[in-house]
C-alpha cells in the first residue's frame, strides 16, 4: 500500500481519483491548490504525488520544484491536458517520473504509479529499464551516432551528450562506459535537475558528521562512488554555480572535499554530462562556467530526435510490443493500419520514452492480437489532424488525408457508434461504410 497524494482543484474528479485508489489498496490523500500541497508535503511523507498540471494558483511545476528544493524523493506523476502535453515532458527534464493526459485511463494509471513505486529506491548504478532493453537503430543517422561512439568510447575524453528529452542520453551514455577500459568499474548515473540546490554539492562529493542538520554520519559522494568508472551527470546545466566551482576542482586536480571536512580524496573518474539545451547559451548567459565547459566539452555527441530517425521508428515500435506483451502478458501481433498510420505521423515530442509509453498503453488496452486506433491516446488523433500538410499540389490527395483523419476522429469520440460517427459528420451510414472501406478504416 502506498502513500499518494493528489493535488487536484477538480472535486469531482479527485473524488474519483481518491475513490479508485482506495479501492486499489492505496492510502490516498487530496488537496486542491499550490499552497495546501507546500504545506502538507513539508509535514508529511508520501509515497508518490499525482498532480494536476493547471491548478488555481499555480502550475504543478511549482510543486515539482518545491519538492526538489527541499531534498524530498518521492515519484512524482503529472496529469495534464493534450495542450499542455509539451509541458508535461518539460516537468520530466526537471525531474518528474512521468505524466498522463486527461481524461485519464484507469489501468494507465495503475500501470504508471506501479512503475513509479517500482523505481522508487533504485540504485542509482543500476541501469534503467528505459536503457537496460534498449535497442539499437539502423538508419544512417544511427550508424553515425554508433560510429561517433564507438569512436570515443575507448579513450578517456569526457563527453557532452546533447539531445532532447527522452531521446535515450543514459542509455548513450551506458554505452560509452561499455566499450571503455572501465567497463569493470562502477557507472553511475546522477540526475542534476533532481537534485537540490543545498544538497547538490552533499550528493556529489560527500559530507563529514555534523557538516549540517542532518548530517548523523560521513557519507560518500558520488564522485567516489564512481571511483575508476564513470560518472554521468544528466542536465548538468541545472547545477549552481558554487558546485560548479568544486566540479571543475575535482576535474583539473582529481582531488573532492566532502562537505565540512578539510581533507581532500584523491578520485579517477571519467566524466560523461547530458543536456537537451546548448549549454554554450548558458555560458554566454552568465550561468555556466565558460573554464568548466571546456572542460566537459572535450567530445560532443548530438542525438537525434526520433521524428528524425526514419524508418527506425518501426523498429522501436516492434521492440516495445515485445517487452510490453512480456510485461503486461499480452499477445500483440500487429497494428491496424490506422493505428500504424497515426502512430508514424506523430512528432513525438518526449521522443523514445514516450513511444515507450504509448505502446505499453495500447498493449494494455488490447486484449486481442491487433491494436487497433481505439487503444492509442486520442490526442495523438488531433495532433495529426492539427499538424501542418506536405506542401503538395495534389489538391484530391489533400482533402483525402483531411477526411480520413477527421473519420478517424469522430469514430474515437464516439467509440465507434457508427451511427452517432455518421451524423456528427452529416453523412449517412452506407457513406461512412463506403468511406471507411476506400481508406482502409477497420
Amino acid at each position: 500500500m502506498a502513500k499518494i497524494l493528489i493535488i487536484e482543484d477538480d472535486s469531482t474528479f479527485s473524488q474519483v481519483l481518491e475513490g479508485f485508489l482506495a479501492k486499489n489498496g492505496h492510502e490516498p490523500s487530496v488537496v486542491n491548490d499550490v499552497k495546501k500541497a507546500f504545506k502538507i508535503t513539508d509535514q508529511e511523507k508520501f509515497d508518490l504525488l499525482l498532480i494536476d498540471y493547471r491548478l488555481p494558483d499555480g502550475t504543478g511545476l511549482d510543486i515539482l520544484s518545491h519538492v526538489l528544493e527541499k531534498g524530498l524523493v518521492q515519484p512524482v506523476i503529472i496529469m495534464t491536458s493534450f495542450n499542455d502535453v509539451r509541458t508535461a515532458v518539460k516537468s520530466i527534464q526537471l525531474g518528474a517520473f512521468d505524466y498522463i493526459t486527461k481524461p485519464v485511463n484507469p489501468d494507465e494509471l495503475l500501470m504508471l504509479i506501479k512503475d513509479a513505486l517500482g523505481k522508487k529506491g533504485k540504485d542509482k548504478s543500476e541501469p534503467s529499464v528505459e536503457h537496460a532493453d534498449a535497442i539499437k537503430g539502423k538508419s544512417a543517422i544511427a550508424d553515425k551516432l554508433y560510429e561517433h561512439i564507438n569512436l570515443v568510447a575507448p579513450t578517456d575524453m569526457s563527453v557532452i551528450i546533447q539531445g532532447e528529452s527522452g531521446t535515450g542520453k543514459e542509455y548513450a551514455a551506458r554505452s560509452l562506459h561499455m566499450q571503455s577500459n572501465r567497463s569493470n568499474k562502477p557507472f553511475v548515473a546522477i540526475d542534476c535537475g533532481a537534485l537540490s540546490k543545498d544538497l547538490a554539492a552533499s550528493e556529489l562529493f560527500g559530507h563529514s558528521k555534523g557538516a549540517f542538520t542532518g548530517a548523523l554520519t560521513d557519507k560518500k559522494g558520488q564522485f567516489e562512488a564512481a571511483n575508476g568508472g564513470t560518472l554521468f551527470l544528466d542536465e548538468v546545466g541545472n547545477l549552481s554555480y558554487e558546485v560548479q566551482v568544486k566540479m571543475l576542482r575535482a576535474l583539473q586536480e582529481r582531488v573532492i572535499q566532502p562537505v565540512g571536512s578539510t581533507k581532500t580524496i584523491k578520485v579517477n573518474v571519467r566524466i560523461i554530462t547530458a543536456t537537451n539545451d546548448d549549454l554554450k547559451t548558458s555560458v554566454a548567459n552568465g550561468s555556466f562556467r565558460e573554464d568548466l565547459y571546456h572542460r566537459l566539452n572535450e567530445f560532443k555527441i548530438q542525438l537525434p530526435a526520433l521524428r528524425e530517425r526514419g524508418k527506425d521508428i518501426e523498429l522501436f515500435i516492434n521492440h516495445f510490443i515485445k517487452l510490453s506483451n512480456e510485461e503486461l502478458n499480452r499477445n500483440v501481433q500487429h497494428i491496424s493500419a490506422e493505428a500504424k498510420d497515426l502512430l508514424l505521423q506523430y512528432d513525438w515530442p518526449g521522443n523514445l520514452r514516450e513511444l515507450k509509453n504509448v505502446i505499453k498503453r495500447m498493449v494494455l488496452l488490447t486484449s486481442s492480437d491487433t491494436a487497433a486506433i481505439d487503444s492509442l491516446p486520442e490526442e495523438m488523433i488531433i495532433s495529426v489532424n492539427q499538424a501542418p500538410r506536405t506542401s503538395t499540389s495534389d489538391l484530391k490527395a489533400i482533402n483525402e488525408v483531411n477526411e480520413k483523419a477527421m473519420i478517424i476522429e469522430t469514430l474515437v469520440k464516439v467509440k465507434y457508434n457508427k451511427s452517432k460517427a455518421a451524423k456528427l459528420l452529416n453523412i449517412d451510414r452506407k457513406t461512412l461504410y463506403s468511406k471507411m472501406e476506400r481508406y482502409d478504416i477497420e
